[in-house]
């Protein structure tokens, strides 16, 4: 079966300014792994009344080594 999720990064953060900076962590994760094709991605949030936590969860494709 082809474009199996074979691979899941999972990108998580609590504080503000992680928060403002999660756009580019992931942009420079997945430019530094040409590899990795993107399948689907989930953003969640969750809190309570000390925290917020944002993750962005990519399910993945590794192609293998040519």
């Amino acid at each position: 079966m082809e474009n199996q999720i074979n691979f899941i990064k999972v990108f998580s953060v609590t504080k503000a300014r992680e928060r403002q900076d999660l756009g580019e962590r992931v942009t420079a994760w997945i430019q530094a792994n040409p590899r990795v094709q993107i399948v689907r991605t989930v953003v969640q949030q969750s809190s309570d009344q000390s925290y917020h936590c944002l993750s962005m969860v990519l399910l993945c494709v590794v192609a293998a080594a040519a």
